[in-house]
């Protein structure tokens, strides 16, 4: 009687050379890549088409997965087997030691084949006749490997170098690492190495013997979140917490290389692990010129390459050898011979925490939250808070830059006391954050500078100052105050010495000159003149529910609830839900189209405050006008080319400034992030969107540590330098997210 044969199928890896293919969400054993179906899908109807025996077959597979494992397994008779879902990736060790107690609890001592799930084989017959060839020497207690005679240098594979041959099986001598291609030369000429295929044969007692003696902390890790694991109809789950904590190695390292008297069986069947575009070349239906042409692709005078378009139109002409893959949000290009060096890639983009190696681009896919972390935290640590907080900062005269060019440089541009306010506090935001950078030293240069140009005779603050610190424009402006008062809430709450005493002096001029006497808000600048607008109110808000958190004085909170009077019997317009920006003195919108202008970036801030002030009042009504001035915004505030928000459109809808500035797309994450969590809908899928576009448009476009503030209606950049005002915007929308998502697991 024929023996049993218990197979598992690991499929737990990324395929990072088959990029941007294949990715995290969708690796390589879940694609069509030589007909007849997915990889995965193959392999297993390559394990229970066995000519003879029992065959139970498994397979190891991440949890994330499992969707596209069950439609992989439809249909197909696993003969008692199922899959086994992994919560977490912990490498091939960890994958044999599960297939080896699966084995032991099910079947006993049996014979136990794992094999990669991602591998081209020619024929089913083929391989079991392979298989079946080396159960003597598994059935005798040695592990079994599998190898392929070369035929070229190939630098791709791993290899196994071979001895003594016996009974059909050889020795083997060692296993090496991918070499480089005069080594691999000299293993084809010396003709006693083989390409390592990763498919083992044992008994299930002998490898469990060899975990012991070798990696006994990765068997009993393993043990023990196989025994705690739970299992249904659709497969077994095992903890999280018990199966992280298992040592990540490879099958190679942990045991192969450290075990005797291991026999190899040359195979007899063709493979090819379809590892680089090389070998889709390969193997992929080709033309006459011997190009592999896949999608949308118009071709001329190419040869011996591997084009490929999974989306829009992609045209070549006159190429020679190279692989051309193009997906929806990236291409790679490369000449076939160099395609194994696409991991470099992968790595250089997860090292800054790009999501086009995580996630395929689909109009109906649903990110997890939480996906952007690692771009995110990148970007504002490792990227523009050490670019702003140097090339930003004016040593010589004070204060800092207004504006930096795209080479990061500094413009000299007038400083505006609203962007030195804004600096001090993104900094300070920053540090309580956690960053590790000068903070306090840049919060206290900032409030220096301010304080010394900056002062007006009456006790308030200049609008804008020359580059060297003489005052260029003396106005006393709400605007600028609130931003002034924004900052020093901050830095007071940073330990700066001298925010609490310019707060307070602060708070004495706005009372004293800003305030309308009929207690109406407050006007624009100083003398009294000039049409009303809701947005510095909005700031003085921002500024009052900051001297609430850094005081908890309810005075601050008394403070805000006359701006929220004010946007109730105001500012708000219940019938379309939407904001006014311009009015008379007596709170009636301006005519003409200004009293129709409403600006998306300032609904999402207002339903961000509107939240916040919620929750510090308990006036949980607020939270509805929240939400109305968010789906107005979202409803009617953007291209719809591109997702951003516009600058500006009226009351009906109708754009009336087409340019998307980063700040509003900024604010848009701010707002769903406060909403989320206020009794509405879900909104962590439009959150991780938000974040996605801010990325795609304004952030990954720019030099590192920079932004395009400007996008026309067609998505083209009209940005001439990078706006030090909008820093604020970027630093809090993007460590509110970090605060607000959870940790990778």
């Amino acid at each position: 009687m024929t023996e049993r044969i218990v197979s598992f199928v690991m499929s737990g890896g990324i395929g990072s050379r088959l990029w941007p293919l294949s990715r995290e969400d969708n690796p390589k054993q879940f694609h069509d890549l030589s007909g007849d179906g997915s990889m995965l899908a193959k392999t297993l109807r390559r394990l229970v088409a066995r000519p003879q025996g029992e065959t139970p077959v498994f397979l190891i597979a991440s949890e994330r997965h499992a969707d596209r494992v069950h439609a992989d397994l439809a249909g197909l008779d696993l003969s008692g087997g199922g899959p086994l879902f992994e919560p977490t990736g912990r490498n091939t060790a960890a994958a044999v030691a599960l297939a080896t107690l699966r084995t032991l609890s099910e079947y006993g001592d049996s014979l136990v084949l794992v094999v990669p799930s991602d591998h081209e084989i020619s024929t089913k017959r083929q391989f079991w006749q392979s298989i079946e060839a080396g159960c003597d020497a598994a059935r005798a207690g040695r592990l079994v490997v599998f190898g392929i005679k070369p035929t070229l240098p190939e630098t791709g594979y791993g290899y196994i170098e071979v001895a003594a041959e016996s009974g059909g099986t050889f020795d083997v001598s060692r296993f090496v690492e991918k070499p480089d291609l005069s080594t691999a030369q000299g293993y084809l000429q010396a003709g006693n190495f083989y390409w390592n295929t990763g498919i083992f044969l044992f008994r299930a007692g002998a490898m469990r013997d060899a975990f012991l003696a070798f990696q006994p902390d990765i068997w009993n890790a393993t043990e023990a979140a196989y025994q705690a694991a739970t299992s249904d109809l659709s497969g077994l789950y095992m903890p999280i917490e018990l199966y992280a904590a298992i040592p990540s190695n490879s099958i190679d390292y942990a045991i192969m290389e450290r075990a005797k008297d291991i026999a190899m069986v040359p195979a007899g069947f063709r493979w090819n692990d379809l590892g680089s575009w090389q070998s889709l070349l390969d193997v992929g239906p080709s033309d006459t010129q011997g190009n592999v042409i896949l999608g949308d692709v118009v071709a001329i005078d190419c040869e011996n390459s591997y084009i490929r378009s999974d989306g829009r139109l992609l045209s070549a002409i006159g190429m020679r050898d190279v692989a051309i893959v193009s997906t929806a949000d990236a291409t790679f290009v490369a000449p076939v011979s160099h395609s194994q060096h696409v991991k470099k890639i992968v790595e250089q983009l997860e090292k800054s925490g790009r999501l086009e190696t995580r996630f395929t681009p689909a109009h109906d896919r649903v990110i997890e939250s939480g996906a952007w972390r690692r771009r995110v935290r990148h970007w504002l640590f490792q990227e523009t808070l050490p670019l702003w907080s140097t090339s930003g900062v004016d040593e010589r005269h004070g204060g800092f830059h207004e504006a930096l060019a795209f080479d990061g440089t500094a413009l000299a541009k007038p400083k505006r006391m609203r962007t030195q306010a804004r600096q001090v506090y993104a900094f300070a935001v920053a540090r309580a954050r956690g960053w590790d950078g000068p903070a306090d030293r840049l919060i206290g240069h900032g409030i220096e500078f301010m304080t010394r140009n900056g002062r007006t005779a009456k006790g308030g603050w200049v609008r804008t100052l020359n580059v060297d610190g003489s005052v260029a424009d003396a106005t006393e402006d709400a605007y600028d105050h609130s931003c002034v008062l924004l900052a020093l809430a901050h830095a007071h709450m940073c330990g700066n010495p001298d925010a609490l005493r310019l707060g307070e002096e602060t708070f004495a001029f706005l009372d004293a000159h800003l305030e309308d006497r009929r207690m109406t808000g407050f006007l624009e600048t100083s003398d009294g003149e000039g049409e009303r607008r809701t947005n510095p109110h909005m700031h003085l808000l921002e500024a009052f529910l900051a001297w609430h958190q850094a005081t908890g004085e309810r005075t601050y909170l008394r403070r805000a609830a006359r701006i929220i009077d004010l946007f109730r019997s105001h500012f708000f317009d219940p019938e379309s839900w939407t904001l006014g920006e311009y009015f008379d003195d007596e709170w009636k919108p301006s005519a003409g189209e200004k009293g129709t202008w409403t600006e998306p970036g300032h609904h999402f801030e207002w339903a961000s405050l509107l939240v916040d002030f919620t929750a510090r009042s308990g006036q949980s009504e607020l939270s509805g006008f929240a939400r109305k001035l968010y789906a107005s915004a979202i409803a009617n505030g953007f291209n719809r080319a591109t997702g951003l928000a516009y600058g500006a459109i009226s009351r009906q809808g109708l754009p009336l400034d087409l340019i998307s500035r980063s700040w509003p797309q900024a604010e848009a994450v701010k707002a769903a992030i406060a909403l989320d969590g206020s009794g509405g809908p879900d909104l962590k899928p439009e959150i991780e969107e938000r974040v996605g576009r801010l990325f795609r448009w304004h952030i990954d476009p720019a030099p590192l540590g920079l932004w395009i503030d400007r996008i026309d209606q067609r998505g083209r950049s009209v940005a001439t330098d990078v706006p030090a005002s909008i820093f604020y915007h970027l630093v809090c929308a993007l460590t509110q997210y970090l605060d607000n998502t959870l940790e990778e697991r």
